[in-house]
């Protein structure tokens, strides 16, 4: 009977180990579900199950609905989530190298962003090594263009306006352009123009489509002033739980979103700007007066960060330059 019962136990214990064995990881993200970088990650949760054979298993809270923006990083940070996805420009006040891709007109090409984000990866992932954090992969944000009440032609036409900041750059350009800035989150845009909180914004052609920027705006100004990224960390101690094999799937799952993610957000630009176009909003390129009074902006941002941004920052602005 007692061989019987080893016997018994042991098959249990092969047919249970599989599933003792599974994880299943929270994982907020701060865009609704139909936000291309959202799309993508829910591409790359399926990827990973599929490619763990159901070991690892990522469900993702979208639209800030686990934790809010803000909150996301310091999650991962601590444990509460083992992996999430937040803007990189938040972290502008920890080192200058998370601001250097909102530098206006820094890197206002697809060709320049691959370039800025070679010379500055490997850096980010530097300083959040330090915090525990582990950087997955980061995709690219469309080109940001200028939403508005009406027509802007000139930057004397953004004095006063309340303008929608989501970081230090935008607070930073908006003061520069004599515009009040106010923080704002995408799920909360809506809500804030209806409610007169702001009355313009600079983002990308997908997060007017997918806030439906049309109706409170009635203007998309083609300003391409920058293409700031979005990146998806994980917990090193979480990550370290896992075995070798699931590591080595979720990395290689991570590496096909992040080409995958860049060539959805190079497809994105025309899209969306053509939905915004069918929904009634004006598609404006930006006259000379406007542009050279935006670049100027972007030039003394420029001079602000290189005063600030010491040794370490001048060396990866001169990496990128090369």
């Amino acid at each position: 009977m007692t061989m019987v019962r080893a016997i018994v136990a042991g098959i249990m214990a092969t047919v249970l180990a599989p599933a003792a064995l599974a994880a299943s990881w929270d994982m907020p993200t701060p865009y609704p579900d139909a936000t291309f970088h959202t799309v993508n990650i829910g591409k790359f949760a399926a990827d990973v199950k599929q490619s763990t054979g159901g070991a690892l298993d990522i469900k993702v809270h979208s639209a800030g609905s686990l934790f809010k923006h803000p909150e996301i990083k310091k999650a991962v940070r601590s444990g509460q989530v083992p992996i999430g996805e937040f803007f990189l420009g938040l972290l502008a006040n920890e080192h200058a190298v998370f601001a250097m891709d909102t530098l206006p007109f820094l890197a206002a090409d697809y060709g320049a962003a691959r370039k800025l984000a070679d010379a500055t990866l490997p850096k980010i992932q530097e300083i959040l090594a330090k915090q525990g954090l582990m950087l997955l992969y980061s995709v690219p944000w469309p080109p940001q263009g200028l939403y508005t009440k009406k027509p802007i032609a000139s930057i004397s036409d953004m004095k006063g306006l309340k303008f929608r900041a989501y970081n230090a750059n935008t607070t930073r350009m908006a003061e520069l352009a004599g515009a009040v800035p106010t923080q704002i989150e995408v799920a909360d845009l809506p809500q804030a123009f209806a409610t007169g909180r702001v009355d313009a914004m600079i983002t990308s052609p997908s997060t007017g489509v997918s806030t439906k920027a049309w109706d409170f705006l009635s203007h998309f100004h083609h300003t391409q002033a920058w293409i700031p990224k979005n990146g998806v960390v994980v917990n090193q101690r979480a990550f370290a739980r896992l075995d070798a094999a699931t590591q080595k799937a979720l990395k290689d799952a991570a590496s096909r979103a992040e080409k995958r993610g860049w060539e959805m957000s190079v497809a994105e630009t025309d899209a969306k700007i053509a939905v915004l176009k069918k929904n009634g909003v004006t598609i404006v390129t930006p006259g000379s007066s406007l542009m050279s009074s935006l670049k100027g902006i972007g030039r003394t941002m420029s001079n602000e960060w290189k005063k600030k941004a010491g040794a370490d920052g001048l060396a990866l602005l001169k990496a990128y330059s090369q």
